[in-house]
């Protein structure tokens, strides 16, 4: 699986979408008003490697960020790529959303690709290997170990690692082999000693054996070979009798997406494992190879794997630096982010001599807010689900489950409610990219338990976070709703920021009553009253608070929009925004990764800005503010400014309605807009600068650290009261 901690993704979570422009009827707006998305993607991910060239970093952490990057680089050429090129196969080559062809589009994401990945093998060559060998962490090379070492590494070799290789030979009895999506390889050129013949072989780098060999010693430096390295200087044990003439690394990516025709599908299930398994063959869209190979090894493998020129990345070695993720298990937590422990909302805080805190009487006491990873999930949401599940006086839990972890308390705390006599409702989205596979695992286990198990409604994925418990109280039903904007994954709730709502509120209660019966039955989408649901109704109801706004700014009063989100596209609530900002309204958008407004459009833009925040966690959360003339309407949820999210998608947005709830969430945006928080600000012609020291040189405010402690003090102040 992708690796999380910048990703979910940075493709906005990484589905495919449309690429047809939507043209606004307003001829007061310029042509040309969008940025390409696709760039847009590209320049969020320079910001991922610009976190890994920033030298004031800890150094884990930056190699760290140098993995997300090629970890987000793959998913974006094995779904985005792989879509233009299928669009292009197929012949529904429509203009994307800046009305260019998908051709001319793919050239442009070469040349910026191209140059960002040699950026990227650049700043760990020059910058972040040798800041971490400063350290006492090393990636070395065979050729410069001692005889000693390469004798230990060698054993290692035989034991472990010769075992489980498979060369595959290629000549007339064995033809070409497949080559894995993602896998790393070495091309092997041979000759036969015997009849002096040259042949060629194929090796697999095995993917479950450690990417870097701990090189034996008792020195203070940790040194670290690389697998691949390790089995280069080992091949003459492979082919014995043979002279190993040459040999290069390569590495093959394949189109990963996945295509079901739902309609014609009666098992879901079915299909989509049958699509999964198709998945592993999807043809070639890029193949990296290492900057010393051959002519003749490069023209095989063109040849071979029916690929382009274009499609082909000249990169120093290694290639692959997702194998940096390997390196979170080195033991030195001075390289690494200062540790933070997530409180306990202060609501969720045990009181009296119990060590567990009631939360259905917390709830009851009032709306409570939570924002991970500042607050524990586990307190939070786990505890919600798990008293519930033992709570006898609890009738029925219905919840969505969009990606969770194969092991997680929130599918146990659901079997457990069903194993106790209740009636459990979990729609699972088996559709949720890259989590297909897992999703159909869990799915089946909660059915197996007696989970009501559905799937959602044909054509749309169920994306929104929503969990109802309804409990038995003096005779009446009362319902307990959580609202969030993230999954409910506890394992990457612990660097995923996002926030959720708990709320006893009969409203919320009933709207969510009615959204479940209409995913799990027949029920026709109704208008709901504190949440806005997609596909029907959310676009339209941001839409409405926007132009209340441009009205209300036309007529002198207060008028304000922000927006937090992970990616902003839709033409529509662009074009919509920039009307506002014609009119005078003041409009702050918050994005982490795709951003397809200009801010340097005169006329037009003048009152739009733009930042983004990237660091130690993924911002995730979505907010959308309104000033609504000095009564604010603050709505959290999990629908990005998307195609898919709004047509094709069921998304909810809740309104938050506790004062202080709503002072908490703008106070929060107003921090990251601030001049003196560490951001990115978008420019003319899409650059984006980073902001990161004072014109005084010091350091500006993390964002993250600043929330860190804010959410402590008021953890303390609490306990001092």
């Amino acid at each position: 699986m992708i690796d999380p901690a910048l990703t979910d993704a940075g493709l906005g979570d990484a589905e495919d979408d449309d690429f047809d422009a939507v043209e606004s009827p307003d001829s007061l707006l310029p042509d040309h008003r969008y940025h390409d998305r696709e760039i847009s993607w590209l320049a969020f991910n320079q910001r991922v490697l610009e976190l890994a060239e920033d030298s004031s970093l800890p150094e884990l952490e930056r190699s760290n960020f140098l993995a997300i990057f090629a970890s987000n680089l793959d998913e974006f050429f094995m779904v985005r790529v792989a879509g233009l090129k299928r669009r292009i196969v197929t012949g529904l080559a429509v203009p994307t959303n800046v009305g260019r062809s998908p051709a001319d589009v793919l050239a442009d994401i070469s040349n910026e690709a191209h140059a960002l990945q040699l950026r990227h093998a650049a700043a760990w060559t020059d910058q972040v290997r040798p800041a971490l060998a400063d350290a006492g962490i090393e990636i070395t090379e065979w050729d410069t170990l001692t005889e000693a070492e390469h004798a230990a590494l060698t054993e290692y070799f035989q034991l472990h690692v010769f075992p489980v290789l498979m060369p595959l030979a290629v000549d007339p009895a064995h033809p070409f082999p497949y080559i894995s999506g993602l896998s790393l390889n070495l091309a092997i050129r041979i000759r036969n000693a015997r009849t002096g013949r040259q042949e060629f072989a194929r090796l697999k780098v095995p993917p479950m054996l450690p990417r870097l060999v701990e090189v034996p010693g008792t020195g203070e430096i940790a040194r670290y070979l690389p697998l691949e390295d390790l089995i280069s200087n080992h091949l003459g044990d492979l082919f014995p009798g043979m002279e190993v003439l040459d040999h290069h690394a390569f590495r093959l990516t394949r189109n990963e997406d996945v295509e079901i025709e739902e309609d014609e599908s009666e098992n879901l299930i079915q299909a989509l494992e049958a699509e999964l398994l198709r998945r592993r063959f999807g043809p070639p869209i890029r193949l990296e190879i290492t900057d010393d190979m051959d002519d003749v090894t490069l023209d095989l493998l063109i040849k071979e794997l029916d690929i382009t020129d274009q499609e082909v990345y000249r990169l120093p070695s290694p290639l692959d630096l997702r194998g940096l993720f390997s390196l979170s298990q080195v033991n030195r937590p001075d390289l690494r982010y200062p540790p933070h422990v997530p409180t306990t909302a202060v609501a969720f805080q045990p009181t009296g001599s119990s060590n567990r805190a009631d939360i259905f009487s917390a709830i009851r006491k009032g709306d409570v807010l939570v924002h991970h990873p500042y607050e524990s999930f586990a307190t939070s949401v786990q505890a919600f689900l798990e008293q519930a599940a033992r709570d006898p006086h609890v009738l029925a839990i219905k919840q969505t489950l969009y990606r969770t972890s194969g092991d997680s308390p929130v599918v146990q705390a659901l079997i457990d409610a069903a194993e106790a006599g209740k009636q459990v409702l979990a729609l699972v989205e088996v559709k949720a990219r890259f989590d297909e596979a897992n999703n159909i695992v869990w799915a089946r286990k909660l059915e197996k338990a007696g989970v009501h198990v559905v799937y959602g409604l044909v054509g749309l994925k169920t994306h929104c976070k929503l969990a109802l418990v309804i409990r038995e109280e003096g005779g009446m039903l009362r319902h307990y709703s959580h609202v969030g904007t993230g999954n409910y994954n506890p394992k990457t709730s612990r660097v995923y920021e996002d926030f959720g709502l708990f709320t006893a509120d009969a409203q919320v209660g009933k709207d969510l009553t009615r959204l479940f019966n209409e995913l799990s039955g027949y029920a026709i989408e109704k208008k709901f009253k504190r949440l806005l649901v997609a596909p029907l109704h959310l676009r339209k109801g941001l839409l409405r608070q926007i132009d209340n706004e441009r009205n209300n700014a036309v007529a002198g009063k207060p008028a304000h929009i922000r927006i937090k989100i992970n990616s902003l596209v839709d033409e529509e609530i662009i074009d919509a925004l920039y009307r506002a900002s014609q009119a005078g309204v003041k409009v702050d958008v918050w994005v982490r990764g795709i951003c397809s407004i200009k801010v340097d459009l005169p006329g037009t833009s003048d009152n739009i800005t733009v930042r983004s925040i990237l660091g130690r966690y993924l911002e995730h959360s979505r907010i959308f503010a309104f000033e609504n003339d000095g009564d604010p309407q603050v709505y959290i949820g999990s629908a990005d400014m998307m195609h898919r999210n709004l047509d094709r998608r069921v998304e909810a947005l809740v309104r938050v309605t506790d004062p202080d709830h709503v002072k908490e969430l703008l106070e929060f945006f107003d921090l990251a807009m601030d001049d003196g928080t560490v951001s990115w600000h978008l420019g003319a012609d899409g650059v984006w600068e980073r902001h990161a020291v004072s014109a005084e040189g010091k350091p500006l405010i993390d964002l993250q650290d600043k929330t860190m402690s804010q959410v402590r003090r008021r953890r303390r102040t609490r306990t001092v009261r």
